[in-house]
């Protein structure tokens, strides 16, 4: 099956470990002929490349910026011109390539036009990784609104997201409530297509050995007597920074504990400042890691964080988990009441859940994390995750539609 994958990620090594490079190359190593279509955006000053690489048909294209800490506008701009650059692209690089399949994720909601191109040449399937639910979670943390001004920037985001799910055979939720969520406000859209399709990754044991984890607590002067509650990823609108700030000036005087902050955003000078100004002796803020180094530091720590802003009604799921997972660290979640994910960690028996907008929930929950022997939850955590998240069961999720 020659299978085409869309995004606006990097794309580069097909051999990192991210949701889609090991998606794609399980795909790969079932046999299958994997293309891809990403950007090389304007910042990086290179131009449109073709390669194989790794067995992998890459096509990087020249585009605007389309990701990261740019002016909106740009960032606006740069997406909404991304369906002609592709389709420019796929009529030049791809013309000759019958495409069986094509892949997509949410961000963007932005690939209607190309994802439809393809469509209609080759008779594929297509298959939405619906990662994100936008323009609603926007609308959640106050980026836009319904009405006024912004309400036409709202509406033409809702009329381009309603296509895309319209041109989507399939439609692969993170989570239940991703599918509650998309049948009960897209009326129109058959049931029968949208699915359970999580994130997934090759599950790789990243737990660490006691020395191991004491020399790399040395390493980075990460104390070595605290319990030590790592969150790693993106720091921004989403994850409700202000209130996690909240949270951890409510710990300082907590001498068993050790908050370890990973990461960058567009809210990152705002932790940046409270830790400057405030100097926490129990807040360790550093910028994002390479991921070998991140992953190994999360097995040296003992409780994985999630937060996200308690205004999102969108059922938010981040991939964040899965780095926690495959280092057997419990995770508490801090999140909005619309999300699921806290009810895996609880159900399933190696987390917790605080989903009320409340310092005082949080500090209950780290007194309960302080209390409990992990090596039970530990046992579970990763039994449910070669359950229920790795790449081999997100695959044949997929693969049983096409045979």
């Amino acid at each position: 099956m020659n299978v085409l994958f869309m995004t606006i990620g990097k794309m580069d090594n097909i051999e990192e470990h991210t949701i889609y490079c090991d998606l794609l190359r399980y795909f790969r190593d079932m046999g299958h002929y994997i293309y891809t279509i990403s950007p090389y955006e304007k910042r990086t000053k290179l131009q449109t490349t073709y390669e194989v690489k790794n067995g992998i048909h890459m096509l990087h294209v020249r585009t605007g910026n389309v990701t990261g800490m740019v002016n909106l506008i740009e960032k606006g701009f740069a997406q909404l011109s991304l369906e002609p650059i592709f389709i420019k692209a796929l009529k030049k690089y791809y013309s000759n390539i019958k495409f069986d399949l094509v892949m997509y994720s949410t961000p963007p909601i932005t690939f209607c036009n190309a994802i439809e191109y393809v469509k209609r040449r080759d008779n594929a399937k297509t298959y939405l990784l619906l990662k994100d639910i936008f323009p609603q979670n926007a609308v959640d943390i106050g980026l836009m609104k319904k009405s006024g001004l912004k309400g036409v920037l709202y509406k033409f985001f809702r009329r381009k997201e309603k296509k895309l799910y319209q041109i989507s055979d399939f439609i692969g939720c993170m989570s239940q409530a991703n599918v509650d969520y998309i049948i009960q406000h897209n009326p129109e859209i058959n049931p029968d297509i949208v699915e359970i399709c999580p994130n997934s990754i090759e599950v790789i044991d990243m737990s660490v050995d006691k020395k191991t984890r004491e020399d790399i607590r040395k390493k980075y002067n990460i104390p070595l007597d605290k319990k030590v509650f790592i969150y790693g990823g993106n720091l921004g609108k989403p994850q409700g920074i202000e209130f996690m700030i909240e949270c951890l000036r409510g710990q300082e005087k907590n001498k068993e504990v050790f908050f370890l902050i990973v990461g960058d955003g567009t809210e990152f000078r705002k932790i940046e400042s409270y830790v400057n100004v405030d100097k926490p002796l129990n807040v360790k803020l550093m910028k994002r890691l390479p991921k070998e180094d991140y992953d190994k530091m999360v097995g040296a720590c003992d409780v994985g964080l999630i937060f996200l802003d308690h205004r999102f009604t969108i059922p938010n799921f981040p991939s964040r988990l899965l780095s926690y997972m495959q280092a057997k660290i419990p995770v508490l979640a801090v999140t909005d009441s619309n999300t699921d994910v806290g009810k895996v960690l609880v159900d399933g028996g190696f987390g917790w859940w605080a989903n009320k907008n409340s310092k005082d929930e949080f500090a209950d929950k780290i007194n309960e994390c302080l209390a409990c022997s992990v090596k039970n939850m530990q046992e579970k955590e990763y039994k449910y995750l070669e359950e229920y998240y790795s790449t081999a069961k997100a695959y044949e999720i997929i693969r049983r539609h096409f045979e």
